[in-house]
């Protein structure tokens, strides 16, 4: 079994317990609140580097604005425009949590919800969420499943969900990775392989399909993240940084997007299934909340690499297919592959 322990509770009075996974010079800590990976350390030579970001208190978790660390967010992962969307000519109307738009199933989606565990052991956690019909007004009841796996040097996300009605359905992580062991990603080289990205409208609502060819978004060599969110560029300036989705390159489980630390040839491989990768540089973090170490977690602290369908397919349907039917299942895996560890 995994090593649980309850860990606190939330203002509404639910308990909180964290569940250990451990593999040769990996330990990960997942939260049952959001089914959130709450803390990953990697042992390099005599220290614990850890490479996500983490709240210290549990309220955070499920405080406003929020941001999501580390939490499987749906039902919808990203927007949904004007938080409505039609499935066989039926219009279903969502909770907006973003002005107008929908954004990672609403104000109290996914990342806010206790997950139930299914199978716990040392190397590997299974836990479930059921959504029921009209949830935040998406239609259809949803069992949803997220599995996370260990082994040395990696971490395996595998998300699942069935529906007993046509429903829409895009699930992901939402960890904010860094390989410093704390400070800015901006010194961080990260490389993204696709060839087309997603500008946005001032909602954050994919206009159209570009080539990244001539423009900052082209991450398809390895570039430096501070040079990237200092861009000039409307779209960069607009948002603070990056938080835009790519249409990944080639099919299947494959690379999407490789996130280096030169200083101490500390790297992380994200591969995944999917046909999409948001790219977001923490472009909201504030410094009001902290994070494990006690300090403030700040702009561009972390990078968060959703693997994910792409935002407003539900609306767009050039961008992709989004309706799960029943008999069918959702499935997404991604890859946590760390280099430049145990030495």
């Amino acid at each position: 079994m995994t090593r649980a322990r309850q860990v606190g509770t939330l203002p509404d009075g639910r308990a909180v317990h964290a569940h250990v996974l451990v593999a040769p010079g990996l330990r990960l800590e997942v939260l049952d609140l959001g089914a959130t990976v709450h803390s990953l350390r990697l042992a390099d030579g005599s220290q614990e580097v850890e490479v996500v970001l983490g709240y210290a208190e549990l309220a955070d978790h499920v405080a406003d604005p929020p941001d999501f660390h580390g939490a499987v967010v749906g039902r919808w992962a990203n927007r949904i425009a004007f938080s409505r969307f039609s499935i066989d000519g039926t219009t279903y109307e969502l909770d907006a949590n973003e002005g107008l738009t929908c954004l990672h199933g609403g104000p109290d989606g996914f990342h806010r919800r206790t997950w139930s565990v299914v199978e716990a052991a040392d190397d590997h956690l299974v836990l479930e969420l059921v959504s029921p019909d009209g949830d935040a007004g998406f239609p259809g009841r949803l069992v949803a499943r997220a599995t996370y796996g260990v082994s040395p040097g990696e971490v395996v996300i595998e998300l699942t969900a069935t529906a007993d009605a046509p429903t829409v359905v895009s699930l992901t992580n939402h960890a904010y990775l860094g390989l410093a062991g704390g400070g800015s990603v901006e010194d961080h080289l990260l490389t993204v392989d696709a060839g087309r990205w997603l500008p946005v409208d001032d909602a954050s609502i994919p206009t159209g399909v570009e080539a990244v060819d001539g423009t900052p978004f082209d991450l398809r060599a390895p570039t430096r993240l501070g040079d990237v969110v200092a861009s000039p560029h409307p779209q960069v300036a607009a948002a603070g940084g990056l938080d835009h989705a790519y249409l990944l390159d080639a099919t299947g489980l494959r690379r999407a997007a490789r996130l280096e630390h030169p200083a101490s040839g500390r790297a992380v491989e994200v591969i995944t299934d999917q046909p999409s990768l948001q790219v977001y540089t923490g472009n909201g973090l504030d410094g009001s909340r902290r994070g494990h170490d006690g300090r403030p977690m700040t702009r561009h602290g972390g990078v968060a690499l959703e693997t994910q369908r792409p935002p407003d397919a539900p609306n767009q349907p050039e961008l992709g297919p989004s309706v799960l039917r029943p008999g069918e299942e959702y499935r997404s895996t991604t890859v946590w592959r760390f280099e430049g560890f145990g030495r």
